[in-house]
């Protein structure tokens, strides 16, 4: 069997007004049929390594206020309003998903919100801070996994916190750096795949290889622009069940855009719909769905109603 052959077999449940306010993230994972559920490769600390990725669940997320944003572009004498009003709270540890169709400021949203886009108007805070320019607080993650081709899969996922370290930000040394790497690559499924190079990997192995590389340096906000959108139907489905396993573990905050409305209502704790002329956010929408949550979900009546409440709103 070859390397992406034994991953893929494993790789499903792995062994515009006031500023709208946030749901309270929950306390952790909720099983509707009596406890905790651990599907993300295995118990946290039993991964033969360090307990710092397990420990690292929910420490440090980051509450996030995007108040009153706008941002124009300007060429050659056009002027073009990608983004006016927009008002968004997000709790620490939640979920929200930005949907809309192409053109409605999505991305230029998260872009701003991970310091790569200065706004013309109002202001993001994450965790308290006013954000101008990028920061090692902040993650990002995009279509495709851009994961460097000349280093293996674990020395992909090393190469940020050894640039925090070089850097001052962090005061992690080798043993503690490599028993983490060891924890991550076991939880994301890819324990086996350390010494692979990225043209090794499959495509949904180099997503999970990517998103190991963003949680190791402990990120407060995780930005993902339409991670997934780029995969066969099979592999998404199994990165829906991977990222949902690895949110229930870590409890990062998450802004994830999208153009699926079935991704956003799996993945979302709130859904803010983006649209108009000029763009901004429609409405937030609150998915009732109980956590943990799979692609069974998206059969049951509430999965239905909230996907129809979305679609309304996406048509006004």
């Amino acid at each position: 069997m070859t390397a992406r052959a034994e991953a893929d077999g494993a790789g499903g449940r792995l062994a515009s007004g006031p500023v709208t306010g946030p749901r309270p993230a929950a306390d952790g994972p909720r099983n509707e049929a009596g406890g905790p559920r651990n599907e993300a490769g295995g118990p946290q600390n039993e991964a033969g390594g360090s307990p710092n990725a397990g420990d690292a669940a929910g420490h440090g997320a980051a509450h996030v206020v995007i108040d009153s944003v706008g941002k124009t572009f300007r060429r050659s004498g056009r002027r073009t309003v990608a983004l006016s009003g927009v008002n968004l709270e997000i709790s620490a540890g939640e979920l929200v998903c930005l949907l809309g169709p192409s053109g409605c400021g999505k991305s230029t949203l998260l872009r701003i919100a991970a310091g790569a886009l200065e706004p013309d108007e109002g202001t993001v805070t994450v965790g308290g801070r006013p954000v101008h320019g990028p920061s090692p607080d902040r993650s990002m993650l995009f279509q495709t996994p851009l994961l460097f081709p000349w280093l293996t899969t674990r020395k992909n996922i090393l190469f940020g916190p050894k640039a925090q370290r070089s850097a001052g930000l962090n005061e992690r040394d080798d043993p503690e750096l490599d028993a983490e790497a060891d924890a991550i690559l076991h939880i994301v499924g890819l324990a086996k795949f350390g010494d692979a190079f990225p043209h090794e990997l499959s495509g949904g192995m180099q997503h999970r290889a990517a998103f190991a590389r963003a949680i190791i340096t402990r990120p407060s906000l995780l930005l993902m622009d339409e991670p997934f959108g780029a995969l066969d139907a099979i592999t998404r489905l199994r990165m829906h069940d991977f990222l949902l396993s690895m949110w229930d573990q870590y409890r990062t905050t998450i802004l994830f855009v999208t153009h699926d409305i079935e991704e956003a209502v799996l993945l979302g704790d709130r859904v803010a719909v983006m649209g108009g002329r000029p763009p901004g956010i429609r409405e937030v929408i609150d998915v009732p769905l109980p956590r943990p949550r799979d692609a069974l979900d998206a059969d049951t009546e509430v999965f239905l109603t909230t996907k129809r409440r979305i679609r309304a709103a996406l048509t006004v």
